[in-house]
């Protein structure tokens, strides 16, 4: 199996909102696609799923342009779509059978798929008395009620408290151990590091760096060092030439070229009788990274 997008394209008007985006994914895992509010995620995902007809380009699902006929996908939209004023159990029966399934099969996916997500208590609830939290647990489980072969993730994260967190995280763990193909759009760095191997980030609708997130990373080197040290150190720095980059609670962070400047300004430390209790030297994270190519629009 495989998912394939090439150079999809969309204008509004005068405005390119998407300029010749493309990706692919040959192996199940999760898939990062990242930027700003604007950036043209959303407008990409709906060209991919034949929600919103590209003005060029076009998406592929084992070489085949993706359509419901062709692919069970399973989408989980940033603007939320379950209905306010049915029970949780009926409308997650109904979207299973929206998407092909029997109303048997339907009801025991539900039943599942409630109690994994610790939601059983809500079942017979109309949808818009449940917190906000519970609410994106009951699009999640319609979005996953068919036990789809590609599912699109749109900002999931977006607005949970940590413990509602925590649970998406830990079932999206199971859904990669599941060898599920997931495609994860997010501006929460910190989430797409942790699940995400390959990534493309858009910028005002423009592929501005792509590729394996390691690979991405080690290009750009060791370059931050945090240290853990007494006041004399920045001093001391200041005469070695290391630039200051932020002050954080757990130590000073200086930005360096590499290891001979960090290597460099432990000498200096060391000589001076300084002794840090932290020295740790690594690489940008894709935080930083983001900031970098995306500027001030975050």
């Amino acid at each position: 199996m495989s998912l394939i997008v090439k150079d999809l394209t969309k204008s509004f008007g005068d405005k390119i909102a998407v300029d010749r985006i493309g990706f692919g994914m040959e192996s199940p895992g999760v898939f990062g696609l990242i930027g700003t509010n604007g950036a043209g995620k959303t407008t990409t995902i709906r060209m991919m799923l034949g929600i919103m007809r590209p003005d060029f380009g076009e998406s592929l699902w084992d070489g085949k342009p993706i359509s419901r006929e062709t692919l069970s996908f399973g989408y989980m939209p940033e603007e939320r779509g379950i209905y306010p004023k049915v029970k949780v159990f009926e409308q997650l029966v109904y979207f299973g059978m929206l998407r092909g399934m029997n109303k048997t099969d339907a009801k025991s996916s539900a039943d599942k798929l409630m109690a994994r997500l610790g939601i059983t208590e809500y079942k017979n609830m109309l949808a818009h008395k449940l917190s906000k939290g519970n609410q994106q647990k009951v699009q999640l489980a319609a979005t996953l009620i068919h036990d789809p072969e590609l599912i699109i993730l749109d900002e999931p994260f977006s607005g949970l408290d940590p413990v509602n967190t925590e649970a998406l995280r830990i079932l999206i763990s199971e859904l990669v151990d599941s060898k599920k193909y997931i495609v994860m759009s997010s501006h929460q760095m910190a989430t797409v590091e942790e699940y995400c191997e390959n990534l493309v980030l858009l910028h005002r609708g423009k592929t501005v760096l792509s590729g394996n997130l390691k690979k991405i990373k080690a290009g750009y080197g060791h370059t931050r060092l945090l240290i853990d040290a007494p006041e004399a150190a920045e001093e001391i720095a200041e005469k070695v030439g290391i630039k200051l980059r932020e002050r954080r609670a757990d130590g000073l962070e200086y930005s360096v070229s590499g290891k001979e400047d960090a290597e460099r300004f432990l000498s200096a430390l060391t000589e001076a009788q300084v002794f840090p209790t932290k020295f740790e030297l690594r690489e940008p994270s894709l935080n930083e990274i983001f900031i970098e190519k995306a500027g001030s629009e975050i």
